[in-house]
């Protein structure tokens, strides 16, 4: 590379993954409490397994009902380097893992103990690493529990931003990354790891130059790029300028869809971007999609629906943090173990101006409004409050409902918030309603797992027909679009999601566009791009 000071810009399609302990971040390996669930639970556990029967990963990695299952990536090899990292983990985790042992050991005591009396002698016997950090209490039904002083764990031993790392790579396909949640990231020939903690801004430096030229020298060193990775590095950047973003210009409301659950809106005053999922540019693909180039230079907000790992996902949200100027998420129940607060996460890994929003609160604009509306069902009936919908409405008059993946299994909850905000003009629906069991998000968290049939019963599901259709009824739109299905390729890592033409959604979501035809509503399942102006 010539060595010139300026004029060099990142490739649309570096990505960059965020890591913990060489595994795929995302909120509840950063909150301190549910990461210490997940290394024992998730991490060790599949590790283990690895190194004991490679085969049988190999084997599961290659079956597409086994895809987002606890099977590791790498063909039934690197079985050493997997035990290296699993010898590393334990060794430099090992405050974690007593933690772990003091949290099985705090709710056995609770469930052995606290018999309905007052709690206050069991203080004395809360294992001492949690001690000041948990507060005992009963629920109505007298049931004991605890919570977390989750701002006091952030201050603690057990966040360590030594093991946070950002991986770099170029994107060359939609499907060429393993399933984040089972495959830890080692080290390859086209991977540039870095130990460089989220909250750093030159993060931000870096990902400014995808739209605005810089100094390829001073990033290099910004980074601390290794000798031997410099060529690769080089690989990363051209003198070659992305295409123009042209901004929205127009006396209207534009809405466009980038894939999954993320849309942007946009009048001539204002950007609201929603759950950001964007995807590279720059190689070869059948599907036409929009990409970072295609949002405005400056967003206005950002609108958090729910903290699952397709809908918080740090990868895209660490690259557009420099271009953000506003972040709005649903407040959280506060120190539940299965509902760790998103604003204080975010504040931890360098995001400023959070607005955090209860239900029905509303944030007034001019000429819009961005109200959180309550958000049921999709989290396996725990008791997790960090979710909304969100009730957009612009120039005063047109009004969205991002529904995302809000299961409508109470139809007079939307009822009653009818009666507050009236018809809308735009329904955005997920339709996702096979969901994965209880277990296989939240089960590292559980105590003790739970029967087989329960576990399938409580399910991460949005939407099926029935329950769309109410909403339909409810809130009489204009345009239905189903969205949030996590189909396009490009988030198989994510969500590892295929469906077929009988896959439960397919035929759920046929259903319903067939019934919008039927009351002349516009509907449309999303997939890849969507431009649509009022």
């Amino acid at each position: 590379m010539e060595q010139q000071n300026e004029g060099y810009y990142l490739k649309l399609n570096v990505a960059l993954e965020a890591l913990i302990d060489r595994w795929y971040a995302w909120s509840h390996l950063v909150s301190p409490a549910t990461a210490v669930m997940n290394i024992k639970e998730r991490h060790l556990k599949i590790m283990d397994s690895y190194i004991r029967n490679p085969k049988i990963h190999a084997a599961a990695v290659k079956k597409p009902e086994m895809l987002g299952g606890p099977f590791i990536d790498y063909n039934g090899g690197r079985v050493a380097e997997i035990k290296d990292l699993y010898e590393d983990t334990v060794q430099k985790r090992t405050n974690m893992l007593a933690m772990y042992a003091a949290v099985k050991e705090l709710n056995d005591l609770l469930q052995k103990e606290a018999k309905g009396y007052s709690l206050n002698e069991l203080y004395k016997k809360v294992p001492d690493i949690l001690k000041g950090y948990v507060e005992l209490f009963y629920d109505l039904n007298n049931q004991p529990n605890f919570r977390f002083f989750e701002a006091l764990l952030y201050n603690s031993e057990y966040y360590d931003e030594s093991t946070q790392s950002i991986m770099l790579q170029l994107v060359e396909s939609d499907n060429d990354r393993s399933f984040c949640l089972s495959t830890p990231r080692l080290n390859d020939d086209h991977l540039i790891h870095l130990d460089i903690p989220f909250r750093n801004n030159v993060i931000d430096e870096l990902f400014k130059m995808k739209r605005t030229p810089g100094s390829y020298e001073e990033i290099k060193k910004l980074l601390g790029i290794p000798d031997d990775k410099e060529e690769l590095f080089e690989t990363f950047f051209t003198k070659t300028p992305p295409p123009k973003h042209e901004p929205y210009t127009g006396d209207g409301i534009r809405t466009r869809y980038f894939g999954h659950a993320c849309v942007l809106v946009e009048t001539k005053e204002i950007s609201i971007l929603v759950d950001p999922v964007i995807s590279y540019d720059g190689y070869e693909t059948d599907i036409p999609r929009y990409t970072i180039n295609d949002l405005p230079e400056t967003i206005d907000y950002v609108l958090i629906t729910h903290n699952h790992q397709d809908h918080v996902l740090l990868e895209t949200l660490l690259q557009l943090r420099h271009c953000m100027k506003t972040l709005v998420v649903p407040s959280s129940s506060k120190g539940s173990l299965q509902d760790p607060g998103l604003r204080l996460m975010f504040e931890k890994i360098g995001f400023e101006n959070i607005i955090e929003l209860d239900d029905m609160q509303t944030i007034e604009l001019d000429r819009c409004t961005i109200t959180g509306m309550p958000f049921i069902g999709e989290h396996s009936d725990l008791d997790v409050r960090s979710k909304l919908c969100f009730h957009v409405a612009l120039h005063n008059k047109f009004k969205v409902l991002f529904v995302a993946d809000s299961c409508n299994v109470e139809p007079m909850l939307y009822d009653r918030i009818h009666k507050t905000v009236g018809d809308i003009d735009v329904l955005f629906l997920g339709m996702e309603c096979d969901g994965a069991p209880l277990s296989w998000l939240y089960g590292p968290l559980l105590p003790e797992p739970l029967p087989r049939d329960q576990d399938h019963s409580r399910r991460l599901a949005g939407c099926n027909f029935e329950q769309g259709y109410s909403l339909l009824e409810t809130f009489s739109p204009k345009n239905v679009f189903v969205y949030a299905m996590g189909m396009e390729p490009w988030l198989e890592f994510i969500s590892s999601i295929k469906y077929t033409d009988e896959s439960k959604p397919i035929v759920e979501s046929n259903r319903l566009l067939e019934k919008c035809k039927e009351l002349n509503i516009d509907g449309e399942r999303l997939y890849g791009e969507k431009t649509i102006e009022y």
